[in-house]
């Protein structure tokens, strides 16, 4: 199963992708896309820590996120990503282009052919005004695409609002 939830900051959406998880019965591998570049940043990674449970893996990866999920998908694991639209800024803060429209095409291409179940958290960043600066425009404008196009290729796809599952595609178990 290929999971894609949805939700805005503080929805709830990284908690019920972890339940998912928890309850998927198999290993869990956990890929973190975040980077602590200030106190801010590093206390919300501290808190996601403190909330996962001490057995799952921890793989952490900024940029190559194909690369990790060709690696790390195998039958009977589980792997978690956190977040999608961190990974899309990671990228853009890159500044190198063909990376970024290299791995914007490649990740929804591969996900059929990987085993296992995968869960994408990501932030829902299109429901609200259009950004007076060029880089936040360009952010949505990449953002909005990713996520169609991973919710195309996944069987499941679930928006959180207010810590509640709202189901946009599939079921929830």
């Amino acid at each position: 199963m290929k999971t894609l939830i949805l939700g805005g900051v503080k929805s709830g959406k990284s908690r019920f992708a972890e339940r998912l998880a928890a309850e998927s019965g198999h290993e869990v591998v956990y890929i973190a896309t975040a980077t602590a570049g200030d106190a801010d940043m590093g206390a919300r990674i501290a808190a996601h820590r403190f909330r996962r449970p001490s057995h799952w893996r921890l793989v952490e990866e900024p940029l190559d996120l194909a690369g990790v999920l060709q690696r790390e998908a195998k039958e009977g694991r589980c792997l978690l990503v956190d977040c999608l639209t961190l990974w899309l800024t990671n990228l853009l803060c890159a500044g190198d282009e063909a990376q970024l429209t290299t791995a914007l095409d490649e990740l929804p291409l591969l996900l059929p052919c990987l085993p296992g179940e995968l869960i994408f958290v990501s932030n829902e960043t299109g429901l609200g005004v259009v950004p007076d600066n060029r880089l936040s425009r360009r952010f949505l404008d990449l953002a909005g695409p990713l996520h169609q196009n991973m919710a195309a290729r996944c069987g499941r796809v679930i928006l959180t609002v207010a810590g509640l599952p709202h189901l946009l595609k599939g079921s929830i178990p």
